[in-house]
């Protein structure tokens, strides 16, 4: 097991690394002034010596090593329980299958990615053909981050989180092969997505490529998901995430 934490730490080190540089990359090329006081990134625009498809890929790659960055520590317990499970089955082979399982994981959060790219275009050249909506971000913004944090204080978090938290498995011995061990992965993926939905909202629409918030949302959903109390943890960041929320509004409110 020694080996196997050791390869998730050189994955998690190099892969916040990758993001780091993307990310000051990013800052360092500016974004566009909208109207209501606030920048576009230009993750989101094309620039003109790019094609929609180099913009795709570059937007699907930066996701995908921001997501083992950011998802990594807190799957680091249900892959090592799934490989301990597969040591009881003879015909195993636990370090392939269990890269198998990360990759159906990542799996999962890629197509998420590609989900995500074509949405987030088409609300920016929206945002930017219609002023008066771009005014209107900042407000849309606060509000939809305080739904996000209210949802960390309900049964429906609660349940996801201890979902998530028993992953993947009920104790009992695993299937072998690798069809069987990618389907594991992307069982853990979908628990995952919906376990932390809320808080990848919050990324996304207070700045995917910030660094001070995907620190905040690494933070939220590693210490609610190891901690022992998780629940508690969930709701103390929800209480969190609603004071951001309607300082953001109360900002908002002011520039308008």
């Amino acid at each position: 097991m020694t080996a196997f934490a050791a390869v998730l730490s050189l994955l998690v080190a190099v892969s916040a690394t990758m993001t780091i540089v993307w990310s000051t990359s990013m800052s360092a090329m500016g974004g566009m002034p909208m109207p209501g006081g606030w920048t576009m990134s230009m993750m989101w625009m094309r620039m003109p010596e790019q094609t929609w498809a180099g913009v795709a890929v570059s937007f699907l790659g930066m996701w995908v090593v921001m997501m083992v960055a950011m998802m990594l520590p807190s799957l680091a317990p249900p892959l090592s329980r799934y490989r301990q499970a597969l040591a009881s089955s003879p015909d195993s082979r636990p370090g392939r299958c269990t890269l198998l399982a990360g990759a159906g994981y990542f799996g999962v959060w890629a197509a998420f990615g590609i989900a995500i790219f074509p949405i987030g275009t088409a609300l920016a050249d929206l945002v930017m053909d219609q002023p008066s909506l771009s005014r209107a971000i900042p407000m849309a913004i606060g509000v939809v981050v305080l739904i996000c944090g209210l949802l960390q204080l309900t049964r429906w978090k609660a349940d996801h989180l201890a979902c998530w938290r028993e992953a993947p498995h009920d104790g009992g011995p695993q299937p072998a092969g690798g069809v069987a061990a990618w389907r594991v992965g992307v069982r853990l993926g979908a628990r995952c997505g919906l376990c932390c939905v809320n808080l990848m909202i919050i990324l996304l629409v207070m700045g995917m490529m910030d660094l001070r918030v995907m620190a905040g949302v690494t933070a939220a959903l590693s210490v609610e998901r190891l901690e022992p109390g998780g629940e508690r943890a969930a709701r103390a960041i929800g209480i969190v995430i609603v004071a951001v929320a309607l300082f953001q509004m109360a900002k908002a409110a002011r520039w308008g």
